[in-house]
């Protein structure tokens, strides 16, 4: 494809494209974003004609829904009851760990090496900025590795995610994620959650829990691998939203407190 094929009504039919596949808004926004600033690079070095073809197609992100849930809420699904070894329990405890390493994304829980848990510490690059992470390794980490020690036993990999004996493992964790995130689904509908439950729900549920706890966004933005502190405040913008509910209800609740005294 040269640039010169490069079209509107082309810009349009692959955001549609996108779109049929199932690709979030804000991620087709990602990769327009990254297409256009090709295209203004090779219309700067004189390679591509000068058009504005991508005008009509959404190229900024729009606000997400709240993907958080409640410290309650978590505690509801360790304490669910389910069968042992089977495919509901085993996708509750990757949601559980992801929680525990400061909302760790899918991909970088599939990769992470048993070389990687060090002095009980687990020191990791996160696939999609490549910044380097170290967490402390704890208690319920443990828990979960051991419960799953038989099945990890001759892989070099940490969780049960993948074998290490796999032909083509981005397509297996993927397989993998897409299996977890439907159990988890039906996890949620078990414990009356709002939200549909998925694995990334953990990491929101992180960063959620942090901002309630009056955390620094600072630390928050460090701890969860973001490549800048703006990153983390237009994350964050989507997680607060129970936060101003409940102060919306207690300043009605004083409102209403202060009728009756004055009665």
């Amino acid at each position: 494809l040269t640039f010169s094929q490069m079209t509107s009504e082309m810009m349009e039919m692959y955001q549609a494209w996108l779109w049929n596949r199932g690709v979030g808004q804000n991620t087709v926004a990602f990769y327009l974003r990254t297409l256009r600033t090709l295209y203004n690079k090779a219309v700067e070095a004189g390679q591509a004609p000068p058009n504005d073809i991508f005008s009509h197609v959404q190229t900024a992100n729009v606000r997400t829904a709240k993907r958080a849930i409640t410290v309650k809420e978590i505690r509801k699904i360790e304490k669910l009851d389910l069968p042992r070894g089977f495919s509901l329990d085993k996708a509750r405890d990757l949601f559980l760990i992801s929680f525990y390493l400061r909302g760790m994304a899918f991909v970088d829980m599939a990769f992470l090496k048993k070389t990687d848990l060090k002095c009980s510490m687990v020191n990791y690059n996160r696939r999609k900025t490549h910044q380097n992470l170290n967490i402390e390794w704890m208690k319920p980490m443990q828990t979960i590795i051991d419960k799953y020690a038989e099945q990890t036993k001759d892989s070099p990999y940490l969780l049960p995610i993948l074998t290490g004996k796999e032909t083509s493992p981005y397509t297996a964790y993927r397989k993998v994620e897409h299996n977890t995130n439907y159990n988890l689904k039906k996890i949620g509908e078990m414990v009356g959650l709002k939200i549909p439950l998925t694995t990334y729900v953990a990491r929101h549920t992180w960063a959620s829990v942090a901002l309630h706890m009056n955390i620094p966004i600072a630390t928050i933005s460090e701890g969860m691998g973001h490549n800048s502190f703006k990153t983390t405040q237009i994350y964050l913008q989507s997680l607060d939203m129970a936060t101003i509910n409940e102060a919306n209800a207690r300043i009605i609740r004083k409102i209403r407190l202060s009728e009756c005294n004055e009665k």
